[in-house]
């Protein structure tokens, strides 16, 4: 292995997880406070997607591999997918065993899958997180295989191993500590003193959500300003609006838009939902319906709904006359939605998950 910890050798650590940027904000939320405690950082992901940029972006080492999606349905690609996944394996044990880390972190998605085994065919310790209530297919498979299960709601408990799972609470990203609100209303371009609603449908883009915000906009931006991540390849540029702003996604200056936003209007994905709870922004969720899922946005968002802390629209009864109503009742409740946010019980996931990577490293003989 690389290092073990008070040797002369730089630790280092791997981390794997893509598909959606929700499979990745958890690894670039630990990315600065292992840098600072002098580890070395290298990211295995595939070749093309959108962790690969999201990592890049942060000056961390990426190394891509084949990989295959995981279905839980029929569908003629599970064959291809399937021999992809097994290229992706042996790709991984050989970097692994190249690179020698001391620690593989995981955050899921059916990229981390491959790296997961590597990982355990070279015999390093794999720490893998689990943001949603419910672990998904990628990280049912991963609990096999790991040393310990970090979760970010204390009711996973119920749904994973007992003796590997450790409840840590929500990994924020700190430089969301740092949005300008003047900044963002300036890169935004917006000039009065309209409250700002943040539309936003996950990195890869919601069609429905677009379709119903842009159907509602001028009753909309009759009361706020709007700017709407609508994800690759949705900017619609017939709707320039004054005080609309659309952007495919956002990374730098995500920060900024953020804390100009007063709501937020969102899918209710684990990652994003517990950062707008650190931020105290009142939030209206749209989750992903079971046909689309699992079922785990609907279990987030009613989680976060019992404790005050959001409202919920659900789509299949998602119109432009619902999405419109359902920000007027979030911002006439912003007090009321804050002050529960205020009183929600926060732990400090950072510290704690980066103890229990130090552990799980201090464990591993050099080779």
């Amino acid at each position: 292995m690389s290092a073990k910890l008070g040797s002369h050798f730089m630790p280092k650590i791997m981390f794997t997880g893509g598909g959606s940027a929700g499979h990745v904000t958890v690894n670039l939320a630990l990315f600065p406070r292992l840098r600072t405690d002098g580890w070395s950082l290298v990211y295995v992901g595939s070749v093309t997607g959108i962790e690969r940029e999201l990592v890049r972006a942060k000056d961390v080492r990426y190394i891509g591999i084949s990989t295959g999606k995981l279905r839980r349905y029929f569908d003629l690609r599970n064959f291809s997918d399937q021999l992809r996944i097994v290229k992706g394996i042996f790709q991984a044990y050989t970097i692994i065993r190249r690179e020698k880390p001391a620690v593989l972190f995981s955050k899921g998605g059916f990229v981390s899958v491959p790296v997961v085994i590597g990982a355990w065919l070279n015999k390093v310790p794999i720490i893998i997180h689990e943001s949603d209530m419910t672990p998904g297919l990628a990280n049912r498979i991963a609990t096999r295989f790991a040393h310990t299960i970090c979760t970010t709601f204390k009711e996973s408990e119920n749904y994973l191993p007992a003796g590997k799972t450790s409840y840590v609470g929500a990994l924020v990203r700190e430089e969301l500590n740092f949005g300008d609100a003047r900044l963002g209303k300036t890169l935004c371009r917006f000039s009065d003193t309209k409250p700002v609603v943040l539309m936003m449908g996950g990195s890869l883009g919601a069609q429905s959500i677009n379709h119903a915000v842009r159907e509602s906009l001028p009753r909309i931006l009759e009361r706020f300003n709007v700017v709407h991540l609508c994800g690759k390849g949705n900017v619609d540029a017939s709707y320039a609006l004054a005080g609309y702003r659309q952007y495919e996604y956002l990374n730098e200056e995500l920060p900024h838009v953020l804390s100009a936003a007063d709501i937020v209007v969102s899918r209710a994905g684990s990652n994003s939902i517990f950062e707008f709870l650190h931020l105290r922004k009142p939030m209206l969720l749209i989750p992903l319906t079971k046909a689309q899922s699992r079922g785990d946005q609907i279990l987030n968002a009613e989680s976060f709904e019992s404790a005050g802390l959001c409202r919920i629209l659900h789509e299949e009864e998602m119109t432009s006359e619902t999405l419109l109503k359902g920000i007027h009742d979030v911002y006439s409740h912003c007090d009321e939605i804050i002050n529960n946010m205020e009183n929600y019980q926060r732990t400090n996931a950072l510290s704690v998950v980066t103890e229990i990577i130090k552990q799980a490293a201090a464990n591993v003989v050099p080779n």
